[in-house]
């Protein structure tokens, strides 16, 4: 990504509704789809500037990689884990360690390779283990954000499916979220291209706001297993090998 998109990140990731929101969910999902033992081991890849570290070390002994060498000094910063470097696929470190969770988290976007990307971390899972990702949805939503953050695509709930299983990946649980304030996103990227606007689309709002939008995505982690969305801001996927 640009430097001011992790400056951005960085700034913003521990109190930006979206962050925010996005943790609650990843928490309901791990503990909903995720099997793990008093001792697991957990692998984050492309872990960012670590905004996701505390929530994964919660659930057990926690290693991460991030190709970005200023990124993953803001997040060694954190104090969290143990953070290398690496890049996806062919770079995944920590010697032969088999992982009960691996944490993909917004990362498979980023990547040429998607296909041969969950291939190798399907490898690195235990026999029983589990890869939660995150991406972003909806292709026809792509903005100048996405250029921003060196998107390479935006995926549906099908040609996501199809990545994972032409990597060998079977599909535990598939599905949109952040669906509840789509309508609301669809509506700012319109006028965002009207205007021409220059301001960022991920800037933190007024702490009324912030507040207001935190609630309304943070909800979706009660309705996610009970509603299947038909649309949403972003997939979330269980994959097992």
């Amino acid at each position: 990504m640009d430097r001011a998109a992790y400056s951005s990140m960085s700034a913003q990731e521990a109190d930006h509704w979206w962050f925010v929101a996005r943790r609650a969910i990843i928490s309901h999902l791990i503990e909903r789809h995720v099997p793990l033992g008093d001792d697991a081991r957990i692998l984050e890849a492309g872990c960012g500037t670590g905004g996701n570290l505390s929530l994964l070390a919660g659930y057990g002994r926690l290693d991460a990689f991030e190709y970005d060498a200023d990124a993953r000094a803001l997040a060694a910063g954190h104090g969290i884990g143990t953070i290398a470097g690496g890049a996806l696929p062919h770079d995944i470190g920590f010697g032969d360690t088999d992982y009960d969770m691996i944490a993909l988290l917004d990362v498979l976007e980023h990547i040429d390779d998607d296909r041969a990307s969950l291939a190798a971390l399907g490898g690195r899972l235990k026999t029983d283990g589990r890869l939660l990702l995150t991406v972003p949805a909806v292709p026809w939503l792509w903005s100048d954000h996405d250029a921003l953050h060196h998107h390479k695509r935006r995926y549906t709930r099908e040609s996501l499916q199809v990545v994972a299983q032409d990597a060998g990946m079977q599909v535990q649980a598939i599905g949109y979220f952040n669906s509840l304030l789509f309508p609301l996103a669809v509506m700012q990227r319109i006028a965002h291209q009207v205007t021409r606007s220059k301001a960022a689309l991920d800037a933190r709002p007024s702490a009324p706001v912030n507040a207001m939008l935190k609630g309304i995505f943070a909800a979706e982690r009660h309705l996610v297993d009970h509603i299947r969305f038909p649309i949403g801001l972003s997939l979330y996927a269980v994959l097992s090998r």
